[in-house]
């Protein structure tokens, strides 16, 4: 058993017709509780993709991962009657479909404005992601979309490549199986288009989740490598280009070019807090570069006077 308990969870929310919030509690007929959907990770799973999953299975609502929320920690007991750790980590989230049938373990669920969660929530560490939810909402910058930048997962290594051109250099088999892997993450935050440099291990990175989608992958030159060092800016105009679009997207680019990416990601964060802490995120990948198959995870609020506004921001390394 480990020393800690991996969960993750959702609080979906929507608009009433009069334009206030509410969110959507779950009823355990086990503990006899309201609480948020949640649930442990599968072994393997990435935290976000056992958010959507869990979601899904204990409401029967498919939802859309948005920005990140508090996570929780408390104490339950094991298997075997030990006190262990519980750590559950939560996203906002919007449904992406009707609602199905219940099924599992929750007997009712419930829409409900925000006085009444937090009066029918029966444990008070739950309303930290309830003040937190309600705080975005009143900085306008609860409804964001996703603006992902991947960097190529792990590819055949340039001295055992025997091939006449590097662009066409192709990922490993830990490459591949990474870009498998990747069709969840994207799925569970509702990645609607894929982008490119056109590289063959950086294209290879994101095919798998663009043939998901039934959808071709943008080739993007000004994003290879060799663009890149000959105009840079090239490089910056497509980021901010792709950002200006309100679908939620996946860019995957090289370590030395994403740099040049990020700096326009830096310079579109939010004033707010959570906009601060995004920019500090950023900013440390700038530094020190994202491994790869690594992803970042932008998410977007639109601002009719300032554009995009980065307001959260997420960073998910390949498995070790």
């Amino acid at each position: 058993m480990p020393s800690t308990i991996p969960a993750a969870g959702t609080l979906p929310w929507r608009r009433t017709k009069g334009g206030g919030l509410e969110v959507l509690l779950v009823h355990r007929p086990r503990y006899h509780d309201w609480s948020w959907a949640k649930g442990k990770l599968d072994p393997g799973e990435e935290w976000p993709v056992a958010a959507e999953r869990e979601t899904q299975e204990e409401t029967a609502v498919p939802v859309r991962l948005g920005r990140p929320l508090p996570p929780a920690s408390y104490t339950v007991l094991d298997s075997k009657g030990v006190p262990t750790t519980k750590e559950v980590r939560y996203w906002a989230a919007t449904p992406a479909g009707p609602a199905g049938k219940l099924r599992n373990e929750i007997d009712e669920i419930a829409w409900l404005n925000v006085r009444e969660a937090h009066d029918r929530l029966d444990y008070s560490r739950d309303r930290d992601q309830l003040r937190a939810l309600v705080r975005a909402d009143q900085e306008g910058e609860l409804e964001t979309t996703p603006f992902v930048l991947v960097r190529h997962a792990k590819a055949v290594s340039r001295s055992a490549y025997d091939g006449p051109d590097d662009q066409q250099r192709p990922l490993d088999d830990l490459g591949r199986e990474r870009a498998r892997d990747l069709v969840a993450l994207f799925r569970a935050y509702g990645v609607e288009r894929v982008g490119s440099s056109p590289s063959v291990r950086c294209v290879d990175t994101v095919v798998p989740f663009a043939e998901s989608l039934g959808r071709g992958v943008r080739l993007h030159p000004s994003l290879s490598e060799e663009d890149h060092v000959v105009d840079p800016a090239a490089a910056a105009e497509v980021t901010r280009l792709q950002l200006a679009k309100r679908r939620s997207r996946v860019l995957c680019g090289h370590g030395p070019v994403l740099p040049t990416m990020l700096h326009v990601l830096s310079a579109q964060c939010s004033a707010s807090e959570s906009g601060r802490a995004a920019q500090v995120i950023i900013d440390d990948a700038i530094d020190l570069g994202l491994a790869k198959g690594e992803v970042l995870v932008a998410h977007i609020s639109r601002s009719p006077v300032l554009g995009p506004q980065v307001v959260a921001v997420e960073r998910f390394l390949p498995p070790a």
